[in-house]
């Protein structure tokens, strides 16, 4: 392709992404999502070389088992800093400037990982205590390799804070590159150590998973310094805007809790079945959350920034206009991958994961597993629209209450299919439970946009009055 060629097609694109919001969400969108398509790729081949290597075997049981808390933690206390940061650091850098943003930014920073360092040596301490609890099924020696596996993980959640924070200001400052590809050294460098350092077993995982953390934080903090951007962590005392993110921070993190719990009541309830079944109920949630793990992390990062500037403008109209133009646009994209997905569950499993430890057997059983899972696809990319804007509209509380149905719902429902058709059952209820939410939180939704825009046409009629007057 001539230069003049790439120079017309770059303009064009520039043109296509420019000027409305929903324009500049779909361009940031389409830039994040085809980034995390690289990343995708490099993840799925590390789940094809530990498929091989281990198979559904008990150091893979052991592995999971050792992630669900520091994942829990992550995606409880971590992963929702974010969502209630960036909202109040756009209002703070577009009222007060820079510098002030600044002061917001390392005093979170600095919370953060005091807040996190706390959290991870609780969860080392009494890892004795709680892993037999959750891991009902395993005898002593799976126990004792999941315990050690933990301690092994468990410092990657402070890695993790910074990577999450930091790349939550680039995304805030349209700089998205980034932050979607770096997540690509976590799976390059699993795979080099599990092909390389074979003796390491299992441990490799583990390596890979804290080593390729450290190798992304040092990329994002190149990237920030590149835009002036302080890194350091500091103090500045409890001020107005961080009481703001606090207060942001707290419901969301209830919310994330619940939300969160059904994951790990989920692996308990499964390690309460056949060896194997953990495993077998994740390579099942495998090739599903490829495509709803590419297109969320694309929505998350291009709709929180412009979700935020549209509520902290309160234009109400163009924020319901956005929502229902992409709603409608995830479900006529997101059923017919749904469609595909159900039709062609068992070759799939069987080209992706089937060779070496991993048996035809294994492939029939997670087949039926990630039919069940598949159901969830268009409802669970709903869910995550649809709870970016609550959360950025301040409306945390909400999450509470409908994160407290679902994890309710989702214990009933694991119990009744688990009595009904085993493992399968698990990936069912979890699909169930992504309908409940989605239809909840869209009408809630709708009732609150609704009740913003009639007050601001009433607003707009009674200034018209008065200035006719």
């Amino acid at each position: 392709m001539k230069i003049w060629q790439v120079q017309k097609l770059l303009t064009s694109w520039k043109n296509l992404t420019s000027g409305s919001i929903s324009r500049k969400i779909f361009g940031a969108a389409v830039t994040v999502g085809l980034l995390t398509a690289l990343v995708k790729v490099a993840a799925f081949v590390k789940e094809l070389v530990v498929a091989w290597k281990f198979g559904t075997g008990d150091t893979v049981d052991a592995f999971l088992i050792a992630l669900v808390v520091p994942s829990f933690i992550f995606n409880v206390m971590v992963d929702p800093l974010s969502a209630a940061l960036i909202p109040n650091y756009i209002r703070v850098l577009e009222q007060e400037g820079k510098q002030t943003a600044q002061k917001l930014l390392s005093g979170v920073i600095a919370w953060a990982l005091g807040l996190l360092g706390i959290t991870t040596i609780l969860i080392v301490v009494a890892a004795p205590v709680y892993l037999p609890w959750m891991a009902t099924g395993f005898d002593q020696k799976k126990l004792d390799l999941t315990i050690h596996l933990l301690y092994a993980i468990a410092p990657c959640n402070l890695v993790s804070v910074i990577i999450i924070i930091w790349g939550a200001v680039l995304n805030a400052g349209e700089h998205f590159a980034a932050s979607a590809l770096s997540p690509i050294l976590t799976p390059a460098l699993t795979i080099l150590l599990l092909l390389e350092y074979k003796s390491w077993g299992v441990f490799a995982l583990a390596a890979g998973l804290v080593g390729g953390a450290v190798l992304e934080m040092l990329i994002l903090g190149a990237a920030l310094n590149r835009q002036r951007v302080f890194l350091l962590p500091k103090l500045y005392g409890f001020n107005a805007h961080l009481r703001q993110v606090t207060s942001q921070y707290l419901p969301t993190i209830a919310g994330a809790f619940l939300i969160c719990s059904s994951s790990v009541v989920d692996q308990s309830m499964a390690a309460m079945l056949l060896p194997g079944s953990v495993a077998s109920l994740n390579y099942g949630y495998r090739v599903v959350a490829s495509p709803i793990g590419l297109i969320s992390t694309a929505l998350t990062a291009a709709v929180i920034p412009y979700f935020s500037k549209m509520v902290a403008c309160q234009d109400w109209t163009e924020l319901r206009r956005t929502l229902k133009s992409y709603i409608r646009l995830i479900f006529l994209t997101s059923v017919p991958l749904m469609g595909l997905m159900l039709m062609f569950s068992e070759p799939i499993v069987q080209l992706v994961f089937q060779r070496g430890s991993f048996t035809s057997e294994d492939t029939h059983l997670v087949a039926q597993i990630q039919s069940f899972f598949a159901f969830q696809i268009p409802f669970y990319l709903g869910n995550v629209l649809l709870l970016k804007l609550i959360i950025t509209m301040g409306k945390n509380q909400i999450l509470i209450w409908v994160t407290g149905l679902n994890l309710i719902t989702n214990i009933v429902l694991n119990y009744l299919f688990m009595q009904w058709i085993g493992i399968q059952g698990i990936a069912l209820s979890t699909s169930c439970v992504y309908v409940f939410s989605f239809l909840f939180l869209l009408f809630f939704a709708n009732k609150e946009l609704n009740y913003k825009n009639t007050n601001e046409l009433n607003l707009g009629d009674i200034k018209n009055r008065n200035s006719k007057n």
